[in-house]
């Protein structure tokens, strides 16, 4: 599911920043020495770009934090503070990126680069996306962050990026309820596992977890003991998808199991 993500960022970019480097690693320690020294502003933000550069993204973090701390009314803070939310998001530490995206937001909400910590926010979440066997709390929140990208910012290049990644975001909670649904099944309680394959459908109509869903609605009626309903819904995996492996399946139990019997 992670695709080109640091390629994302470099293409939107930070007005008014220095240039990003795209293939910055995640290695360094924000645990580096950074006892306070005072600096000029401007030294210390170049030496927080320099370990940025050549890798050192968790102390890179860190000296953008001292830049605001150091100067916390000179317009490189403002600057730093959405440099140090790159930077951990770079060190994959998910959640200092949104805390520091979201200070940030709440001190600048009208920022010229609110769409950017918005988006920033969005891409942390949807980078700890766990596989389906595990709690979708994190894919719930990436989904509820990207709406948010795409609803504030409709004609940006961050709001085009989340509309492709709600769609992936919307395939993965399709397979946790198609998991939990053929957990049910195997279990013979065939009505929670209705349940789940129609919320499929219902909510996640579009993804490619749709077929299976209405092979495995046509297999639970048919165990529920409502054969028309199962042909209902073989006849419209039928319609939607006629060359597809769950269609055959179906129709074959239809046959065996439902002969003659019409859609109610």
């Amino acid at each position: 599911m992670k695709n080109s993500i640091r390629r994302s960022l470099v293409i939107a970019g930070l007005a008014g920043a220095t240039t990003l480097t795209a293939g910055c690693a995640s290695g360094g320690s924000a645990n580096e020495d950074v006892a306070y020294i005072a600096r000029d502003v401007e030294s210390l933000y170049g030496e927080a770009k320099r370990r940025m550069d050549s890798g050192n993204t968790l102390l890179a973090a860190a000296l953008f934090d001292e830049v605001e701390r150091q100067h916390p009314y000179s317009p490189w803070a403002r600057r730093a503070q959405l440099m140090s939310a790159f930077s951990y998001y770079v060190a994959r530490d998910y959640n200092k990126a949104i805390q520091s995206s979201q200070r940030f937001l709440s001190i600048h909400p009208g920022n010229k680069d609110a769409p950017y910590a918005y988006y920033l926010i969005a891409l942390s979440y949807y980078e700890q996306i766990s596989d389906v066997n595990r709690d979708q709390k994190i894919t719930e929140q990436a989904k509820t962050a990207l709406r948010e990208v795409n609803r504030r910012f409709p004609q940006s290049e961050y709001a085009a990026d989340a509309r492709l990644k709600l769609d992936l975001v919307d395939d993965h909670l399709a397979g946790k309820e198609m998991e939990i649904g053929r957990y049910y099944q195997r279990s013979g309680r065939w009505l929670a596992a209705n349940l789940r394959f129609r919320n499929v459908l219902e909510s996640f109509d579009t993804t490619s977890h749709a077929p299976e869903a209405l092979f495995r609605l046509t297999e639970s009626s048919l165990a529920l003991g409502v054969p028309q309903e199962a042909v209902k819904y073989a006849a419209v995996l039928g319609a939607n998808y006629p060359g597809s492996e769950w269609y055959e399946k179906a129709f074959e139990l239809v046959q065996d199991n439902a002969p003659g019997v019409t859609a109610s």
